[in-house]
């Protein structure tokens, strides 16, 4: 028999890492919110790789901790390996990577949602959602709980209607053999939203005793640990070794004489699956002319000897699956303790959300993580944290806070989901944005961190410690603009030494520093006046100097983009009476409904010739 349990500001189902920064969001801005989730154990889990950040990944993290949220402090807390990826590349893709101590993660997430003030953690299972008739949303349990809400997050990664393949077997569940979120659909449906299936996939993990590390490549962690947090703590330490391997013409051959065994290939998987992360057999098959792929071994946690093999996902048989491991160099006697899976489940198809992650349609109702068609940990925890301000935000009576394209890979990755859409899970890449070289990882304090202290969601300590970096960034721009090097023998022979031009007249530290052959590291024995300031002030200066002209053409762009931004279309618009608009135009822009004309050029289908007509519409109205 039902019954009314209580009330909440917002709701949030689902604790992953979507719902985590959802929950925390809501709560730190001053609203009395519940997350719910299916299993208490399993808060912040990483069902797939013991990993948080990497490339454009690790922007995300960064652009999380500088508006406030949680998960750069947790995996700073956790994490047993960090790496900077492409270190050999320019500054725009560097990209932060760590290890994490799975069991340590979930564990530090837990305990953070329990300890946080207006945040209530519950274990239940959400069956039914429905509107009330004063206008809130009434939440139902599997155990005739009911619960009200002014706001609904759904977070609800890859339970909804979960279904794992493993060769020909085929069950509900969700990840990690947890219960799956099994009636929400069909409560989600009757509500008129629009559901899809997709699809992800595991690799296995392999006991660490019974791999032979000998032949295998090892993979260290940075001697100088950059941390995902801005925050002013103790720096985490490299804990453990990571190991590279590779498959072989065995195991090609393997996969090719069982393909007719992969569910994948005979079509039991109706979801679609992430383009830039298929299953090992999908790549034996598209990329049949490789001789190998690369794998990586890594390590699940301190305290236990479960390895991740990245690389192998596979929904393959599991006597299969032995086979394909076993192929493998220094895997030949490996014990397996996991066996790898697909798993299908619904999500929504995102153009149905406004950049706030609010439905067009549906008032109260958000939107968040793998349940908006995204992939990955990193892009869940972002959509989390924008979905919980908003939905704060919408309760309090105060506009949305949008992030545009420009502001952060945040505000890229919402972006092309609520206006492109995705036909397979989105994944975040540098190369989506088209200006990566102002959204660096190393400055996501300076584009963000003002808009996370305006919200209430950055502490005064930590926004002064900004404020203070700020200041000496500024002052040794300065002082590298006046300070003038003379010409000497030492210091030609280093320049020559470095493929430069040397000096015959004295030249200013900033013009030695925009040569792309040197660095303040290379000229620090001839810069006598240098101050004793942080190594990340020196970079920022540094970027800034050799990639000013690139930085400034990029600056041009984005305001002639805000310029669009800018010009907003009226909420009513009624697209089928703009005369002069192409069919597909009119369907498109009725479709995503665009908040500005900014938006409605980036919609696929949408003509420069439409973006005229549109301005010319709205200037006459």
């Amino acid at each position: 028999m039902e019954y009314f349990a209580e009330k909440y500001d917002i709701a949030v189902i689902g604790a992953g890492h979507a719902g985590i920064e959802a929950g925390l969001a809501a709560a730190r801005l001053g609203c009395k919110t519940a997350v719910f989730t299916i299993n208490l154990d399993w808060v912040g889990n990483l069902p797939c790789n013991p990993s948080i950040g990497g490339t454009s990944k690790g922007h995300l993290v960064r652009e999380i901790d500088a508006l406030g949220g949680e998960m750069a402090r947790a995996a700073d807390a956790t994490l047993i390996q960090m790496r900077m990826l492409n270190l050999g590349k320019g500054p725009a893709v560097h990209s932060p990577r760590a290890q994490i101590d799975r069991r340590e993660y979930s564990k530090y997430m837990k305990h953070c949602l329990e300890a946080q003030e207006n945040l209530d953690l519950r274990q239940a299972e959400i069956v039914a959602l429905e509107r009330g008739k004063d206008g809130d949303w009434l939440l139902k349990t599997k155990l005739e709980a009911v619960f009200s809400a002014g706001a609904v997050i759904l977070a609800t990664g890859t339970f909804l209607s979960g279904r794992v393949y493993v060769g020909d077997v085929s069950y509900e569940s969700g990840p990690d053999g947890m219960f799956p979120a099994a009636q929400l659909s069909q409560s989600l449906r009757r509500l008129g939203i629009p559901l899809r299936r997709f699809k992800t996939g595991t690799p296995p993990r392999i006991n660490r005793r019974s791999v032979d590390f000998s032949p295998l490549e090892a993979q260290q962690g940075d001697e100088h640990i950059v941390p995902f947090s801005f925050d002013d703590k103790p720096l985490p330490q490299n804990l453990a070794v990571c190991h590279i391997t590779y498959t072989n013409a065995e195991t090609k051959r393997i996969i090719n004489e069982n393909l007719d065994r992969s569910p994948l290939y005979a079509h039991k998987i109706e979801g679609v699956g992430p383009r830039y992360c298929p299953s090992i057999e999908d790549k034996i098959v598209r990329f049949a002319d490789k001789e190998r792929h690369q794998l990586f071994l890594e390590p699940c946690g301190l305290d236990t000897e479960e390895i991740y093999v990245q690389g192998l996902s596979s929904s393959m048989p599991e006597d299969v699956q032995l086979k394909i491991i076993h192929s493998i160099t220094g895997l030949e006697h490996c014990k397996v303790m996991r066996t790898a899976y697909a798993i299908e489940y619904d999500c929504v198809d995102p153009l149905a959300l406004s950049p706030s992650l609010e439905f067009q349609e549906i008032s109260g109702l958000f939107g968040a993580g793998q349940f908006n068609g995204s992939s990955g940990y990193e892009e869940a925890a972002a959509q989390g944290l924008v979905a919980g301000i908003n939905a704060a935000l919408k309760l309090k009576g105060e506009d949305a806070f949008v992030l545009d394209r420009a502001s952060s890979y945040i505000g890229t990755l919402i972006d092309d989901l609520v206006t492109k859409g995705c036909s397979d899970p989105y994944r975040m890449m540098t190369s989506r944005s088209e200006y990566r070289l102002i959204l660096r990882q190393d400055n996501a304090d300076f584009r963000l961190m003002d808009k996370g202290y305006a919200l209430g969601l950055i502490s005064e300590e930590k926004y002064n410690r900004f404020l203070e970096k700020k200041a000496l960034v500024e002052q040794e721009n300065r002082r590298v603009q006046k300070t003038v090097l003379a010409p000497c023998e030492q210091l030609n022979a280093v320049l020559e030494q470095n493929n430069t031009a040397p000096l015959a007249t004295g030249a200013p530290l900033s013009e030695l520093l925009r040569r792309p052959q040197l660095s303040y590291e290379v000229l620090a024995p001839f810069d006598k006046n240098r101050p004793d300031l942080p190594a990340e002030v020196f970079e920022q200066v540094e970027i800034g100097i050799k990639y000013e002209g690139y930085i400034t053409r990029q600056q041009a762009a984005i305001d002639e983009m805000r310029r669009l931004e800018a010009k907003l279309i009226p909420e009513d618009t009624d697209f089928n009476l703009i005369s002069g608009l192409r069919l597909e135009a009119r369907e498109k822009l009725s479709r995503v409904r665009p908040r500005s004309v900014g938006q409605a050029s980036r919609i696929s289908g949408v003509t420069p010739a439409d973006i005229s007509v549109l301005l010319i519409y709205l200037a006459r109205k």
